[in-house]
Order: structure tokens, then sequence, then C-alpha cells
């Protein structure tokens, strides 16, 4: 069981941000994009210490430095991927902010000299093909908001990525309450600068907000670094690609989308994707020797 933790972490944090597209979406019609993104790491930072308060004392230095990496990463990714969306579409930015996974990868291999998985490279770009299928609209055209989407999937690359190489030697809790406050931290500071302090506390804005910070933030990001102690940073990068389909998933059932022939095909290639890195064909090979 211990070696499908990983995996199994990261299947329900992909579906906690798929349901999150909703949440959003809600959300941004009484908040703006910097006040939502503040009070969901805020949510989340008083939850995680309120929850663990016991494991503060033994934070060390060296969480401290790497959570403060961490959250940075993710502040500057998700506010890169909120104001891009200000001018381009949103499946557009769905698929942009998928390219992280093939990016992931590379990052290993220009900085580390890490060797390139086939299968998982493979399965990256089949990934990418089945969210641009499930998501993207026919245009040609780029804008700021497609270049300020791709930038922010740079920023997740990096976030999965040294995720998976700071988790191996840190406390997995720790790790995530600092990059939490840390992006609390550079949230209200950002709010404060631009004027934004007056926050609606209507409930049809604050109910999904309060989802936003408990599940796709606190649980997400928690179960995240916690599954990437026991997976490859390529692989946690493909799983989480499913957002995408769970993100269809969720507006099907919740917001009565229509499932489109279009969606099934991005589906399946997603799956296909994930069989792929996962397995590496090891059960055609355990076949073709049962059969000699």
């Amino acid at each position: 069981m211990r070696k499908y933790i990983g995996e199994i972490g990261l299947i329900i944090t992909a579906i906690i941000w798929g349901s999150g597209f909703v949440a959003s979406a809600m959300s941004l019609e009484h908040y703006t994009p910097y006040q939502l993104l503040a009070g969901r790491f805020l949510i989340g930072v008083l939850i995680l210490c309120a929850l663990f308060n016991k494991k503060l004392k033994d934070i060390k230095k060296s969480t401290l430095v790497k959570g403060t990496i961490l959250g940075l990463f993710l502040y500057v990714a998700f506010v890169l991927q909120t104001v891009g969306l200000q001018y381009t579409t949103p499946s557009k930015n769905a698929f942009l902010t998928a390219v992280n996974v093939v990016i992931v990868p590379f990052i290993g291999f220009l900085l580390y000299k890490r060797k390139i998985d086939l299968f998982e490279m493979s399965g990256a770009v089949i990934a990418l093909v089945g969210v641009a299928v499930l998501s993207l609209k026919l245009s040609a055209e780029v804008n700021v908001g497609d270049l300020l989407t791709l930038c922010c999937a740079v920023g997740f690359a990096f976030h999965i990525f040294y995720t998976a190489k700071f988790v191996k030697d840190e406390d997995a809790v720790l790790l995530t309450i600092v990059q939490m406050a840390v992006a609390a931290v550079i949230s209200w500071m950002v709010v404060i600068f631009k004027g934004e302090t007056s926050f609606s506390m209507e409930t049809e804005g604050l109910l999904p907000l309060l989802y936003l910070g408990l599940f796709s933030t606190t649980i997400a990001y928690l179960l995240q670094t916690v599954a990437q102690k026991y997976i490859t940073e390529t692989k946690a990068a493909i799983i989480l690609s499913t957002e995408a389909l769970w993100g269809m998933a969720f507006s099907v059932v919740i917001l009565s989308e229509v499932m489109t022939a279009k969606m099934i095909i991005g589906a399946v290639l997603i799956l296909v994707a994930i069989v792929i890195s996962e397995t590496k064909f090891g059960f055609l090979k355990r076949k073709k020797v049962s059969l000699q």
C-alpha cells in the first residue's frame, strides 16, 4: 500500500483542485482575484497552525528557507495565472497552465543533469495533448494573457519540482505551513498596496472562499507535499494535470455544462498518459514472459 500513497494522495489533490474551478468562479463574482488569493492562503495557514501547533516548536531554519522558496513560487504562479485570465480565455488559461507537466522533467535535466525517463516524458506529452483537447478552443491568437499564463506554468513546474526535492529531507506538514504563511503574507501585502481591504461578507461569496481555503488550499497542498515524498516529480505533474479532467466533470455535474465528444477524447488521453507513466507497459512484458 505504501507504494501507492503518492498516487492516491495526488489523485485526491487533483479532484479537489478540479472542484476548485467551480468555487473560484462563484467566489470571483464577489471578490477581486487578489482578495481571493489573500483569503484562501490566510484560511489555509490558520487551519494548519491550529491543527499542528505542537509541531511549530520543531521548525528548523532549513524548513523556513525551503518553505519560503516554495511559497514564493506558489504565489507568483497563482498571480500570473489569475492576472493572465483577465486577458485570455479560461480554456487557454487551463491549457497553458498544464504546460508545467512537460516543463518539470526538463528542470531536472537542465539544472541537475538528471536523465529524462522516456515513458514519463511520453506520458507528460500525451497528458498535455489531452488537456489541449479537453479545454482548448482553436485560436491562433497569442496575447499578453497567454504569455503570463505560460510564465505561471513555469512557476507551477518549479513548485512541483522543488516540493519533491525539499520534502525528502523536511517535515511535510511544516514545509506546507511555511509556504502557506509566505504566500499569505505576500497576498495581504498586495491587497493592502492595491487598497482592496474591503471584503464582502455575503454568504454567496464567503462559502466558496471558505471551501477554497479549507479544501483547495489546506487539504490539497498538504496532500501534495506529503504525496511527493513517494513519487517522482514528473509522475506528480502528470497526475496533477488531471485537475482539468476533474474540473470538467464538476462543471458538467454542478454547472450543468454539456458533455461533448471532445471532452471524452481529452479525458481518455489523460488517463492513457497516467497508465504509460505509471506502468511503463510493464504489464505487457509480464504477459510476454508468461506466454513464453
